[in-house]
């Protein structure tokens, strides 16, 4: 198992904002299971303000790359990806249509 952190920026208006939280209340179901058909067995998302920060555990077949390629295929994960970015924005130093970018582990505490 692996895990990704990622983050990604909201725009800064409250309004927007409680939308976007009230989506993720009530994830589409064939949203639901593309992320878990992709390897993802765990996903969270905190929010301070407008940032946006996730964590994915994943298993051993997941990929990047396999994902992006479901989700270009799959009408759905389009219809909810283009909803979403009503609220996203990208964040400094993000390609054309990037969204949540993977954040470098600086520090881990580890106990034996």
């Amino acid at each position: 198992m692996k895990r990704y952190c990622l983050t990604l920026d909201l725009i800064n208006d409250d309004s927007l904002m409680a939308e976007y939280e009230s989506h993720h209340q009530k994830v589409w179901p064939e949203i639901l299971e593309s992320i878990t058909t992709s390897g993802i067995l765990q996903m969270e998302i905190y929010r301070f303000k407008s940032r946006l920060f996730m964590i994915m555990d994943v298993n051993n077949e997941f990929s990047f790359e396999k994902k992006a390629g479901m989700d270009a295929g799959n009408a759905k994960v389009q219809e909810w990806e283009t909803l979403m970015w009503k609220y996203q924005q990208a964040l400094p130093g993000a390609k054309p249509g990037e969204k949540w970018m993977l954040m470098d582990s600086i520090f881990q505490l580890k106990q034996a």
